[in-house]
């Protein structure tokens, strides 16, 4: 009997399956609202599109030496362990021991002729034993096939949580090495603007020894370079600290060195987004809520499994002799086999209790399932709606950015032919300047968002993920 129960039972439960869809109470389109896109699945390395060779060194140190993608990992194994310790109920527990007693009894109070009365007669005995004890309840209700369960899915959501947090950390990694590409690039716009602003002051100060021009004019132009010159050093700042959250994302201490482009990718591909449906297998946030929701309706199994009886057989033997070499000998032999069933009778309502506690559990995570679903089809549908939006809006900056350049251009003309004053020198100059700054910063936040598309998306297949991970 007992071998044919370990053969019909392991350790190690099988996992529920996924909850269907339907139970989110959520219609879900066919296309997605916000913009029409490509059919297709996303690129699981995506990332790749950029075409930057040192955003991609990047990723694997990141991928290898992130502490917080480590502890994640070892999330995995302690959830592995937990599963096994789940399973182990399971199986039939079998100890073995050795036991060693010696014992000295003293006859007080017996009419024993010829004893002292203050030296009573005694006796010592030494006993040895040996013995094998087995243990087994029959999971007859699914109670502890229905804890494996749990255990086994919750294993699967901290997989999913890993591979969330791979995606999270990858996506961080763009963003930063982007970051630090760009303020970069508005430090060095930042620099130019010092140069042309001090040109344009030497010019004013010449003409106002000449007596051509009123100290007011010099005052504006020194205060256009005091006002760049404090930039730069925001720029630098900001620099700095974009590459010192790079460090901190690779694994390694924050020296602020790293290297990096110094332009932004001009162009990048499109997103193939698929439909609305996919992106419930894709993304591994969605598919962790899923499998704690999993493991909550096992949990009301088991719970409502334990209001009934509980049966299990026990059985034990061994040997108990005076001397030890007998513990081998089978002529001192013990042995016992037993069964025993419990019935729990009053518990002042706990056990019921821990049925509606579990029931509630399961339905707070229904909720959160369902609302993580909403969260992540409206960051796609946000992130959609944004490539637009933001591509017009560069179109625009960039126009922008050419006409107060010439605007500049012409401004500074007239003020050497003495056409103009200078206050319209002043203002097409800072002008020229914020429209520069305004195009950089558009592209980097057309990066940005292209970055979260991808992870609203769920980043494609994980197996195309950058090597060296933990």
């Amino acid at each position: 009997m007992i071998a044919l129960a370990i053969a019909g039972t392991s350790c190690r439960s099988t996992p529920p399956e996924p909850t269907a869809p339907r139970q989110l109470g959520i219609d879900l389109p066919a296309a997605w609202q916000a913009a029409a896109t490509a059919a297709g699945t996303p690129d699981g390395a995506w990332w790749r599109g950029f075409r930057d060779p040192i955003l991609e060194g990047l990723l694997e140190q990141a991928l290898t030496h992130n502490q917080a993608l480590t502890a994640a990992a070892e999330r995995v194994l302690a959830a592995d362990a937990r599963q096994v310790i789940a399973g182990a109920p399971r199986l039939p527990q079998v100890d073995g021991g050795l036991a060693a007693n010696r014992t000295r009894r003293n006859f007080i109070g017996f009419p024993i002729p010829g004893t002292d009365p203050d030296n009573p007669p005694s006796i010592t005995t030494t006993i040895y034993g040996s013995s094998l004890n087995l243990s087994w309840e029959l999971d007859l209700w699914g109670r502890l096939a229905a804890l494996g369960s749990a255990a086994s899915a919750e294993l699967q959501a901290s997989v999913a949580d890993l591979a969330a947090a791979r995606l999270s950390l990858t996506g961080q990694v763009c963003k930063a090495y982007f970051a630090a590409v760009t303020a970069a690039r508005l430090q060095l716009l930042a620099e130019a603007s010092v140069a042309s602003f001090e040109a344009t002051a030497a010019d004013v100060r010449e003409r106002y020894r000449s007596g051509v021009r009123p100290a007011l004019d010099v005052q504006l132009a020194e205060l256009n370079v005091s006002q760049a010159r404090a930039n730069v050093q925001l720029r630098r700042e900001e620099l700095a600290r974009a590459l010192r959250q790079l460090d901190v994302l690779a694994g390694r201490y924050p020296t602020g060195q790293q290297v990096f482009a110094l332009e932004l990718p001009a162009t990048v591909p499109g997103v193939p987004a698929g439909i609305p449906a996919e992106v419930l297998q894709r993304r591994p946030d969605l598919a962790a809520a899923e499998r704690r929701l999993a493991s909550a309706g096992c949990r009301v199994e088991a719970s409502r499994a334990a209001l009934y009886p509980r049966i299990s057989l026990t059985a034990s033997g061994g040997t108990s002799t005076d001397d030890l070499q007998n513990l081998a000998d089978s002529d001192f032999r013990v042995w016992s086999i037993g069964a025993n069933l419990v019935q729990p009778l009053f518990q002042g309502g706990a056990l019921r209790a821990e049925v509606e506690r579990n029931e509630a559990v399961q339905r707070e995570l229904l909720a959160n399932w369902q609302g993580a679903v909403i969260g992540a089809l409206a960051e796609v549908e946000s992130a959609l709606a944004a490539e637009a939006l933001l591509a017009e809006r560069e179109q625009a900056l960039d126009a922008a950015a050419r006409h107060a350049r010439l605007a500049a251009e012409l401004a500074s003309d007239r003020y050497r032919q003495g056409i103009s004053d200078f206050l319209a020198v002043n203002d097409s100059q800072r002008q020229s300047f914020l429209a520069d700054t305004a195009l950089v910063v558009i592209r980097q936040q057309r990066l940005a968002n292209r970055i979260d598309l991808h992870l609203a998306l769920g980043g494609g297949t994980e197996t195309a993920a950058p090597t060296g991970s933990p």
